[in-house]
């Protein structure tokens, strides 16, 4: 797993500035006001912190961004950073202005002096989420980051701030590295003891093979699998944090290679496929992040882990599949797995847990990236309130989301004429046709949200608080709603 960049917490010493070696952050308002160790870089550099502030170029620096002065005079450093930051930032901001000291800090040792600002244990978290690199498969000697101190007025109130947002860092590294790591490394068995191994931090798990699934009768799912010569299988983390409450259900999409079966995707871009387990990679971090903050809440996360290769005994389009709950599917589309996948794990969640809620996440569809884009993922639910809860939390952690509608309309483009329904609807409406199938299997007192993140689970370029590549979106979102809605 990518290891956390190393950040600490000090009492300020503005007279270690001087002989640091490595690189400085400081911090000034939007109208040149410097703080405490800003005048101190200040005088160490003979001014040069204040002719930069008064030069025309402070004004054209975004809020959470800065001006670096590289090897300044006065000073051992290599390069001094001036953030523009108010005093009492906006979580937003700050872990904006966190991410750009990752950017900043590079692999040098990093000080930062904080002072009083408000949301240190923000700015950490944006710092440790900028900063990942997912380099487990590079041959070369890959530096090791330097560490990264943090100069702050209370120092062990900070840290005990800091100490839930440093494992929320923890639970998205980890989506990021599921997500990130080649089909030939994370099979089904690879996945599937990742979360066994999680038992060692408090989560119950248990893992569901073949032959379980066979006895629960869950063919939706099976059918999937049956061209690959890896064994599908079900993963369920349980975190009983809470009382004697039902649990909140996560449920996530985790096939870990698409090549779309018999319906065989184009060769240009199936390398991205390796992705396409990222609803079961947010699944996993934040019951990671559960356990390590100790979260006084009562979750179930369960990943439906299979591949979908052509072969010998591939489903084929036409096939007519049973579903776990009794439904049967006539299989248009061996690409459009997900949903089959999700199906059966759904109504296990709900069959065996009578969860709260329910919320499954899975790269389902295009349609949505062409939709939405890389800037939201598509929200569908069947509860106005558990919805906009969940929407709330996104927006409060950043993370963009959209609801899209549900309708009797679209129900009707599943209509079969050989069994229940159909896996696709066609073209139009996509996405939504998509969420209408998963709606099937929700029993009708459950309210129930489906992230489709598609568009947002990887991307080809840099995030705010993460390098192009796998972002770990929802993990933050999905905290937040069990602190806010289940945690009391």
């Amino acid at each position: 797993m990518t290891t956390p960049i190393d950040i600490s917490f000090a009492e300020t010493d503005l007279d270690a500035l001087r002989e640091f070696e490595g690189k400085i952050a400081v911090f000034a308002t939007e109208d040149g006001k410097m703080d405490a160790g800003a005048r101190r870089a200040n005088r160490l550099t003979r001014g040069a912190v204040a002719r930069m502030l008064d030069a025309e170029g402070w004004s054209k620096v975004k809020e959470g961004e800065g001006f670096v002065m590289g090897f300044p005079a006065g000073v051992l450093a290599s390069a001094v950073m001036v953030l523009k930051l108010p005093r009492r930032p906006s979580t937003e901001l700050a872990r904006k202005a966190g991410a750009s000291l990752a950017k900043f800090k590079g692999d040098e040792p990093l000080l930062v002096v904080a002072g009083t600002l408000n949301r240190i244990e923000e700015v950490s978290l944006g710092l440790a989420l900028r900063a990942y690199s997912f380099t487990d498969h590079k041959t070369e000697e890959i530096a090791k980051p330097g560490p990264a101190t943090i100069f702050c007025s209370k120092p062990e109130a900070v840290a005990a701030a800091a100490k839930p947002a440093m494992a929320l860092a923890e639970g998205v590294f980890f989506t990021r590295d599921l997500v990130s790591e080649p089909a030939n490394v994370l099979t089904t068995d690879d996945f599937a003891a990742r979360l066994a191994a999680m038992q060692e931090i408090g989560l119950e798990v248990e893992i569901l093979e073949e032959a379980d699934m066979k006895k629960l009768g869950m063919g939706a799912l099976l059918g999937v699998g049956q061209g690959s010569d890896a064994p599908s299988k079900i993963v369920v983390m349980q975190w009983k944090g809470g009382g004697k409450e039902p649990p909140l259900a996560l449920v996530g999409k985790g096939v870990v290679f698409d090549t779309g079966g018999i319906s065989l995707k184009p060769a240009a871009g199936m390398e991205d496929m390796t992705m396409d387990m990222g609803g079961a990679g947010v699944v996993s971090g934040v019951m990671r992040a559960l356990a390590l903050r100790k979260a006084k809440a009562n979750v179930v996360g369960l990943v439906g882990l299979v591949e979908n290769m052509p072969g010998p005994n591939a489903q084929r389009p036409g096939d007519v599949v049973r579903s776990m709950k009794g439904d049967t599917i006539e299989v248009i589309n061996t690409d459009a797995e997900g949903r089959l996948v999700l199906a059966d794990v759904m109504w296990y969640a709900q069959d065996r847990f009578a969860p709260s809620a329910m919320v499954d996440l899975a790269t389902l569809t295009g349609a949505i990236i062409i939709g939405l884009g890389h800037e939201n993922a598509g929200v569908f639910s069947n509860d106005d309130g558990f919805c906009n809860a969940f929407l709330k939390a996104a927006e409060a952690e950043g993370e963009g989301a959209w609801r899209m509608p549900l309708g009797e309309a679209y129900d009707k483009m599943l209509k079969s004429e050989v069994a229940d329904m159909k896996n696709v609807g066609g073209r139009p409406a996509g996405s939504i046709t998509a969420a209408q199938f998963l709606k099937r299997f929700v029993k009708d007192e459950t309210p129930w949200i489906h992230l489709d993140i598609a568009g947002v689970a990887s991307v080809k370029s840099d995030t705010a608080l993460a390098p192009k590549g796998a972002t770990g979106w929802g993990v933050l979102a999905l905290d937040r709603l069990i602190r806010d809605r289940y945690e009391g």
